[in-house]
């Protein structure tokens, strides 16, 4: 069996900083991810909006260039998932039974899209992959009508995609306001609008009860109140699972993702988890233990990882913060808005330039920022230091928020 100093599972965000950071910081000893996609590492953000419209080739989403790997002595076994670990003996199983030993293990797997459970969920289409959004536009032509389940930034994203193109799309989310997991109301009703300027039809508080199909395609979709929504293609964005049933069966720590301390290690030894997948204290969400689906959060518990590999520990205290694009809108968050208790809203969302600063108990929390790239650089301050400031100082345009983290 062969053994490797380290095995990172998962080739995505994290799986590739992980290694990348072992060997900026002078790690000389082995290192392959493991990758149950056939592609080298690729971001996955563009995966829903310039991939799917045709904006960017594939060859742009590389996070690196293959020589890069190459140059480094990082090895691949692509296409290829873990079934199983022996976290005694240390070594992976993968799916084509071949096993690998470790001296330590990386796991930055991410999650797969949680399905839809009704009838007809067979012909519905997801968002995670290259090989998802290749499927998704080979089954594009001669589509008018899109039904999109869920109104996140990944079913938003999609349907601004698709209404740009022309289709007629209906976009299906069971919260009474679109981002209702991820913002403030404000922002909700600004990106309601926008949709439907755009003709986007949103259903709010409607529940899917089944998918019709004909010869394996949809051609609709059925409400619980017992409405159809006429569809030649449905997509569903709501949510990821993550994808850690190896490590919870080896005995991890866990349960909606797997536990790790601030080091990013897990509870079995020599095994640290990361990303989507890794379930952890965060200081921004008032140390309440939760998952981030982030690239920023997959990066920097990446690199966290990797210092405790390489005998330099540093705790995990990185700022959160995302980013969408939707039109010609770029929104941008720092922190994260949920338990907040007073929500500013900074500038004119009628000039489709402003942001929505939160708050709990005076201190600043999070922003949301629509095209207003100096709100975020300057709010990150704000967040990091969990600053007290005015919140009629906050809204005024005309005071620099620097000032105020100042």
């Amino acid at each position: 069996m062969d053994r490797q100093d380290v095995v990172i599972v998962g080739a995505g965000h994290g799986g590739a900083q992980a290694a990348i950071a072992l060997r900026q910081g002078g790690f000389a000893g082995t290192i392959t991810l493991i990758g149950d996609e056939p592609e080298l590492p690729y971001e996955r953000p563009p995966l829903s909006k310039d991939y799917l419209a045709g904006d960017k080739p594939f060859e742009r989403l590389l996070i690196r260039p293959p020589t890069f790997w190459a140059d480094r002595d990082i090895a691949f076994r692509l296409g290829s998932r873990v079934v199983r670990l022996d976290p005694a003996a240390r070594w992976v199983e993968t799916s084509d039974g071949g096993r690998l030993g470790y001296g330590s293990l990386i796991w930055a797997t991410g999650g797969s899209p949680r399905r839809l459970g009704c009838a007809g969920a067979e012909a519905v289409h997801y968002i995670r992959t290259r090989a998802d959004v290749d499927r998704l536009s080979a089954a594009l032509p001669g589509v008018r009508r899109v039904a999109v389940v869920g109104g996140g930034y990944i079913g938003l994203e999609a349907a601004a995609v698709l209404a740009k193109r022309g289709l007629a799309v209906t976009v299906i989310e069971a919260q009474p306001r679109l981002l209702a997991r991820v913002a403030g109301a404000a922002l909700s009703d600004f990106f309601a609008a926008e949709h439907r300027a755009h003709g986007v039809e949103l259903l709010l508080g409607a529940q899917v009860d089944a998918v019709e199909t004909e010869a394996g395609r949809a051609t609709g979709v059925v409400l619980a109140d017992g409405r159809h929504v006429p569809a030649d293609l449905v997509i569903a964005g709501i949510g990821i699972e993550p994808a850690v049933a190896p490590l919870l069966e080896a005995g991890a720590a866990g349960g909606n993702g797997v536990r790790v301390d601030e080091f990013c290690r897990t509870s079995l030894p020599d095994v640290y988890a990361i990303g989507d997948a890794a379930a952890h204290a965060n200081a921004f969400a008032g140390g309440a233990v939760i998952r981030l689906e982030s690239v920023q959060n997959a990066n920097d518990m990446a690199t966290t990882a990797a210092k405790a590999i390489l005998g330099q520990p540093t705790p995990y205290r990185a700022v959160p913060w995302f980013w969408s694009n939707q039109y010609d809108l770029k929104l941008q968050t720092v922190g994260l808005s949920a338990g907040h208790d007073a929500a500013v809203t900074r500038g004119d969302p009628a000039a489709r330039g402003f942001s929505v600063i939160y708050l709990r108990d005076g201190a600043v929390i999070a922003l949301d920022c629509v095209n207003a790239v100096k709100d975020y650089v300057a709010g990150r301050a704000l967040v990091a230091g969990a600053v007290r400031a005015d919140p009629t100082a906050l809204a005024d345009p005309e005071v620099p928020l620097k000032t105020l983290a100042a």
